[in-house]
């Protein structure tokens, strides 16, 4: 049995990302995610792998493609204004259909904003954030145990669909410190990489490009992106139901909000209230099927979000106007306690008359 061992939030990410095989990390400094770069530059030394700080944010993703053509098990980490600068690097990965890890630990904003936890890069993260027709991915952990385990499979849903992926956590999951067991990564069957640009001299020569000049060729790639995606939206949807069996007001929040409405869940049911919780844990695919069932059960959705409210939006796409769906939030960088939630809990089950 794995012994536990406390470890911070940006420590667990970058030592899952090293036993999942990742040989090079590329990144630029931004609070509140410097811890990242800071631990993969001394671990990436003893393990052997390739670690830089690139002039600028887009040098960094940019870097990550060229590691990823070549094969590479590659990552990058930023905040916030710094993903925003990855985006066309992004859009080329999808592209170009390259597997990458991007984490983004979210902090307020807009603009440079402040450096406290929020939760308003959603759209970004789950509109595929760069220019074009594309979707990648989107894991939003709440505990330092899930975004270790996450950040492993992350590495393999990259590879198994040729495809960047995002984790989106926040400046509260990377700085928190708590006990999480350090296993190995499962055995997973990749597909062999036989795309990437490694010599040609015992094969014939390969190519990777995202200039494609005949619209009708890349028409044809759009649908067949499209296709993959459809399949990862059938295949990869993650979530955790709290509570949610005989729940007449549900919750739905993620990450570390989600957190926060457990906490509160527990206090309406030891006064009574039938309350649950539904916590996606994949942002995209989002985990529609779920809350359409729970929308055949519960007589109110209340969706809470560290934002001024954009997972709202999928919430209310998914249940298709079947039941109420009101809305809490704190954005900013705000964190509410538990007790604050419960307060709303309260106000929306007497107005309801639940």
């Amino acid at each position: 049995m794995n012994k536990k061992v406390l470890m911070k939030g940006t420590d667990a990410l970058g030592e899952a990302a090293i036993r999942a095989g990742c040989t090079c990390y590329f990144g630029y400094p931004i609070t509140p995610q410097n811890e990242v770069p800071e631990y993969m530059s001394r671990r990436m030394q003893e393990v052997g792998g390739v670690f830089l700080q690139g002039e600028s944010e887009i040098a960094s993703i940019n870097m990550v493609l060229g590691a990823a053509a070549s094969g590479m098990r590659a990552m990058t980490s930023s905040s916030s204004p710094g993903i925003s600068l990855k985006q066309e690097g992004l859009s080329f990965l999808a592209a170009l259909e390259l597997p990458a890890v991007i984490v983004n630990i979210n902090r307020g904003g807009p603009g440079l904003g402040n450096i406290a936890p929020s939760q308003g890069d959603y759209y970004q993260a789950t509109r595929g954030g760069g220019h074009g027709d594309y979707r990648m991915p989107v894991y939003a952990p709440a505990y330092v145990q899930e975004l270790y385990d996450i950040t492993m499979k992350s590495f393999d849903v990259a590879d198994l669909y040729r495809t960047p992926v995002m984790i989106l956590g926040d400046g509260m999951m990377g700085q928190i410190v708590e006990p999480i067991s350090m296993h190995e990564r499962p055995e997973v069957e990749i597909p062999p990489k036989d795309y990437v640009l490694d010599g040609a001299e015992n094969r014939p020569s390969r190519i990777i490009k995202s200039l494609i000049l005949d619209p009708a060729e890349m028409e044809e790639h759009n649908w067949k992106l499209k296709r993959k995606y459809e399949l990862m939206a059938h295949e990869l949807p993650q979530w955790e139901e709290f509570m949610a069996e005989d729940a007449k007001l549900t919750i739905i929040a993620y990450g570390t909000a989600a957190r926060i409405a457990k906490g509160a869940v527990k206090r309406a049911r030891s006064d009574g209230l039938k309350v649950g919780l539904l916590r996606p844990i994949t942002l995209w695919p989002f985990p529609e099927e779920a809350i359409r069932s729970l929308a055949k059960k519960t007589k109110l959705f209340l969706v809470f979000e560290m934002s001024t409210g954009q997972m709202l939006d999928d919430v209310r796409l998914a249940i298709e106007g079947r039941v109420p769906c009101e809305f809490y939030g704190r954005p900013g960088g705000v964190v509410p306690i538990p007790q604050e939630i419960a307060r709303i809990i309260e106000r929306y089950w007497l107005q309801k008359e639940l």
